[in-house]
């Protein structure tokens, strides 16, 4: 539909999506897409409308106050916010914008690791995987025929995916990057082995302090936890699919005591290593009757 929305030029369009509740529980959704030509002296100011904003300026510039700062953003730059929280943009000069209101499951988690590292107002060296699925995403609604959500969900996970990927492809986050990957693979081979984070920070060339807060940042898990869920993750593979006793997996998994590791798993998992396997072989038999 053509906007009425005062400072916005005639010829902008927008689309309005109400997703079923199958996207709702499954998918990211739009629920505004739109092209807008914002007029010289444009300004919005909200509380909150409560959705995520993903906005491209294809010409022009504009001003953005949130979370208490001003942020200035270019042609070709995209502007990310959160806006369940209050937000204000505007443009002295004018400017035109593709945008989408969008939200879903995954949306709150694809935000935090974006701006986390990118911030509210960025650029990208190839602005093309983003920019097209955007384009693909409002021409879905500017064709008139059926919309689809699955695909929807698509543009919009294309769009989230090219953001993380550029957090992690230039200067010192690519090198940081590689780094994690690098003691990702480490820990993977050498999980069964006294692991201590010390260590690790030392292989990284870090101190200990630096080293834990960028590998959280960038596994969202600290080098402790990451160990740990990977020695949880092979220890419930082993009791469901071998038959190793419990000491054995304890041994087999990196614990020197079956006490600490059975204490350990029903941290993780609210049940004893032998009542996950019994649970599971019930299941087995269950399925197989």
């Amino acid at each position: 539909m053509l906007s009425v929305e005062r400072l916005v030029a005639a010829g902008s369009d927008y689309y309005i999506h109400t997703p079923s509740r199958q996207a709702e529980g499954m998918f990211l959704y739009p629920m505004q897409v739109g092209r807008f030509i914002y007029e010289p002296g444009y300004a919005l100011w909200r509380e909150s409308f409560d959705s995520f904003l993903i906005m491209y300026l294809q010409r022009g510039s504009l001003t953005l106050a949130f979370e208490g700062k001003v942020y200035r953003a270019a042609e070709g730059s995209f502007v990310y916010i959160d806006c369940y929280k209050p937000h204000e943009y505007s443009s002295e000069e004018g400017c035109e914008c593709l945008w989408c209101h969008f939200d879903g499951l995954t949306a709150r988690g694809f935000y935090n690791a974006v701006t986390s590292r990118l911030g509210y107002v960025f650029t990208l060296s190839d602005a093309v995987p983003a920019l097209g699925k955007l384009q693909m995403a409002y021409g879905a609604f500017k064709a008139g025929g059926p919309v689809r959500e699955p695909l929807l969900n698509k543009y919009l996970t294309d769009i989230l995916t090219a953001f993380l990927l550029a957090t992690s492809n230039t200067g010192g986050n690519r090198d940081r990057a590689l780094m994690v990957d690098e003691l990702i693979a480490f820990i993977s081979e050498h999980f069964r082995e006294d692991l201590r984070v010390e260590e690790l920070a030392v292989r990284a060339n870090m101190s200990l302090y630096h080293f834990i807060r960028v590998f959280r940042q960038e596994t969202g898990f600290t080098p402790h936890e990451y160990i740990m869920n990977v020695r949880m993750a092979t220890a419930k593979y082993l009791l469901k699919n071998t038959g190793l006793t419990v000491k054995e997996i304890c041994r087999s998994v990196g614990f020197s005591s079956e006490s600490v590791f059975c204490s350990a798993f029903k941290r993780s998992f609210t049940v004893t290593p032998a009542q996950y396997r019994k649970a599971e072989q019930k299941n087995l038999c269950d399925v197989s009757f």
